[in-house]
């Protein structure tokens, strides 16, 4: 197999700071594409693999999964791309497609595992699979996502895991008309949430323990904003369709799950470190639910696209060099981006 050597940007252990290294990507097979990478959001799993506070991250690791681009390369089998167009690629490049959940586009939960855009096996190389924390990314057509033409591209590059990790929920929850929806948190994810989740036509409520961050969810298109420290306010708020929890920190679930509805289920996107108790009674007393969503397949995440182009749905970001990732790190692990930060990777060439 040719391969070729490019620019990166990595870490070679757990208490490095990411630097500038070297890494090698394969020259496009029959049904691959190439892109050169524009744009690539950072999500706080990267630096929560970078840091390898889950465990079991290998190194080098050069991370990055939301990566918008232009196609650069077709392999000669390739009908779905061609040179020029603009594409982007998120947490996916590869699964089995032969197991009933890739089969219903579900390549999420592909059941002998799928392959994710970095530290996971390289079917191809043997190696590890590199993210978008480099100059280029080659990638199987079949997960490669279209960008519509009228989104920015910049603020569109978290909508490939911030974006599909909240519209797949809200998608299988039915929220829209009629629907009361709760949102936990006003961060990389719950911004996003808050304007799906208006622009399916839901009645849209958020709980935030900041009363600074009140009049930002209102702008953001909240039609409601709770203080979840002030148990009056709380208690006003019940009868809730569904709660999106977007929340990676230790917090009480049973709070919120006291506000659903009979059959109401608080839906998990967040990945808090520590487990979460939860009361049994506070899901017997109205058959209620304790859910998960992660991420969504393929197909999804392009009608998420187009559902944001539609709808004019980006991420509101702040834009960074690559030489500015570590500090980025930092600040991200204190809270302190609103609400995500995109790298400009032509910076990488300086």
């Amino acid at each position: 197999m040719n391969t070729k050597n490019i620019k990166a940007f990595g870490a070679e252990a757990a208490d490095a700071p990411l630097h500038g290294l070297n890494i090698n990507r394969r020259e496009p097979l029959p049904h691959d594409v190439e892109m050169e990478i524009l744009y690539c959001g950072i999500c706080h799993s990267d630096l929560h693999a970078a840091r390898n506070e889950w465990g079991g991250s290998v190194y080098p690791m050069v991370p990055g999964h939301e990566i918008v681009g232009k196609i650069t390369k077709v392999g000669n089998h390739v009908t779905k791309f061609k040179v020029g167009d603009l594409a982007a690629v998120g947490c996916l490049v590869d699964s089995c497609r032969e197991c009933e959940h890739c089969k219903q586009g579900l390549e999420q939960y592909c059941e002998p595992g799928n392959t994710i855009v970095f530290g996971a096996p390289d079917k191809h190389s043997g190696g590890r699979t590199y993210g978008g924390f480099s100059e280029n990314i080659v990638v199987d057509e079949n997960y490669v996502l279209h960008v519509p033409p009228t989104l920015n591209l910049a603020a569109a590059a978290p909508l490939l895991c911030a974006g599909i990790t909240v519209y797949s929920p809200l998608k299988h929850w039915n929220a829209g008309p009629g629907k009361k929806i709760g949102i936990i948190g006003i961060g990389g994810l719950g911004h996003l949430a808050i304007k799906i989740a208006k622009a399916m036509g839901a009645h849209v409520v958020v709980f935030t323990t900041s009363q600074a961050k009140a009049a930002d969810a209102k702008r953001l298109g909240a039609d409601e904003v709770i203080l979840s420290t002030d148990a009056e306010q709380m208690k006003k708020h019940a009868k809730l369709d569904m709660i999106l929890d977007t929340v990676s920190a230790k917090h009480n679930i049973n709070n919120y799950l006291n506000l659903l509805k009979v059959d109401g289920s608080v839906v998990l996107v967040g990945l808090p470190v520590d487990q979460l108790p939860i009361g049994a009674f506070n899901l017997i007393k109205g058959r209620k639910s304790f859910s998960g969503s992660n991420i969504g397949g393929i197909a999804e995440t392009q009608e998420m696209l187009d559902f944001c182009a539609k709808h004019n749905i980006t991420a509101d970001i702040e834009m960074i060099k690559i030489q500015q990732i570590n500090e980025a790190f930092d600040r991200l692990e204190k809270g302190d981006v609103h609400y995500r930060f995109v790298i400009d990777m032509a910076s990488l060439k300086n």
